[in-house]
């Protein structure tokens, strides 16, 4: 998610007022509560879904972490050439590679960290987008409050880009920057 978001301008302040007066004119009490209800869905559910993702990535790791281990001490255990004999009688040491391929603490936290990270923003949009469904489950089981809220936000566009539009022709800069 973008940090652009969470910035304060008073763009955004004044695209947030005309929000609300459209939310207070042209919805009910009992639409505006089922659109809270809708929101607090979504948003649980992404951080359910945000939890459980990083829990499994985490998992995963781990899993990851004790097989790495595991066959490196298979690699240790098992026996390796130490020289080289070629055709010519000519003999050749090998270098022993084992200490390159010991798992190191560098690369365990690279695991977590990027496991956890990679769980995190897949169980985030996971939740997410089963949230919308539901949200919008929600909103849609009366289709008379779905067109109410169809239309709320018809009348709020419409405001916004006439607003856009005046600030353009004024040379004022656009709500959207």
């Amino acid at each position: 998610m973008s940090f652009a978001a969470f910035r304060k301008s008073e763009h955004h302040i004044d695209l947030a007022k005309l929000a609300e007066e459209h939310m207070k004119n042209d919805l009910t009490q009992e639409d505006r509560d089922a659109l809270v209800k809708a929101s607090k869905r979504v948003s649980t559910r992404a951080i359910i879904g945000t939890l459980a993702g990083l829990g499994l990535g985490i998992y995963a790791a781990f899993r990851l972490r004790r097989l790495r281990a595991d066959m490196f001490n298979a690699f240790r255990a098992t026996e390796k050439p130490t020289h080289v004999l070629f055709a010519d009688g000519r003999k050749e040491a090998i270098p022993d590679i084992t200490p390159l391929m010991q798992p190191s603490r560098y690369g365990d936290f690279a695991t977590y960290f990027f496991f956890g990270l990679g769980g995190t923003v897949l169980g985030g949009e996971l939740g997410f987008l089963l949230g919308t469904w539901s949200a919008s489950r929600t909103i849609n089981k009366d289709p008379a409050r779905r067109s109410r809220v169809e239309t709320a936000y018809r009348r709020f566009r419409a405001d916004f880009l006439r607003r856009e539009a005046d600030r353009l022709e004024s040379g004022t800069s656009p709500l959207l920057l």
